[in-house]
């Protein structure tokens, strides 16, 4: 994954309380068997008339706002269905941060497994950044994931975000990756578990040649 540690954007408010997954990635691009051309779908009702044409009223339609990377969300963004389809579209859209006062929980976790970066701001604060943004002049607003503030102008605002989480975006690192990563410790705790607890020892492998009849 590419790593992230500051961004300075065009930031796309999205005013838009409990926008769900359904919202963000309609079920109709779902069907394909691989990530490819989901761009297309993200916020599809949105962004097109029913014949696939652009709507003029949207955001991320207007001058200016091709390059959008940055979106401030309404709180609970992310809500509803587990579908992964719905950060794999935004991030082929270009969308690399999106800030908000709340996320489903699925989603926020498939935020960082992806290297979408998910900032949780107070409900003043995400108000604020709101307040400082356009939908009809570009803005652009910097993420600093280093010092895990938002800026724009003279307002700085705070975010929150797990150490591992941090870890992950500016390593580049995926869930796996992560855990490859702590391989060590996993298997200085293996190997202590396992003087405490002899029988467990290879269960694992022994309940998989079980299965294969072996």
């Amino acid at each position: 994954m590419e790593k992230l540690t500051s961004l300075t954007a065009v930031a796309a408010p999205l005013p838009i309380d409990n926008c769900d997954t359904d919202q963000i990635m309609p079920k109709q691009f779902l069907r394909g068997i691989d990530k490819s051309g989901l761009a297309r779908g993200v916020f599809f009702n949105m962004r097109c008339n029913p014949d696939g044409s652009p709507r003029a009223d949207c955001v991320f339609n207007r001058p200016g706002f091709e390059k959008t990377a940055i979106i401030c969300a309404g709180p609970n963004f992310g809500c509803g269905s587990s579908r992964e389809h719905a950060v794999w579209g935004l991030m082929q859209m270009g969308i690399r941060a999106v800030i908000a006062s709340g996320f489903g929980e699925i989603f926020y976790s498939n935020c960082f497994n992806n290297g979408l970066l998910a900032c949780r701001v107070s409900p003043e604060d995400a108000a604020a950044i709101m307040a400082a943004l356009s939908d009809t002049t570009p803005v652009e607003l910097t993420v600093d994931l280093v010092a895990q503030e938002i800026r724009a102008g003279d307002g700085v605002w705070s975010f929150e975000v797990a150490p591992r989480h941090r870890t992950m975006l500016m390593e580049g690192l995926d869930m796996i990756a992560a855990t490859l990563r702590d391989m060590d410790e996993i298997e200085r705790f293996r190997a202590v578990h396992e003087a405490e607890f002899p029988w467990m020892t290879g269960l694992a492998g022994k309940a998989k040649r079980r299965l294969e009849g072996r």
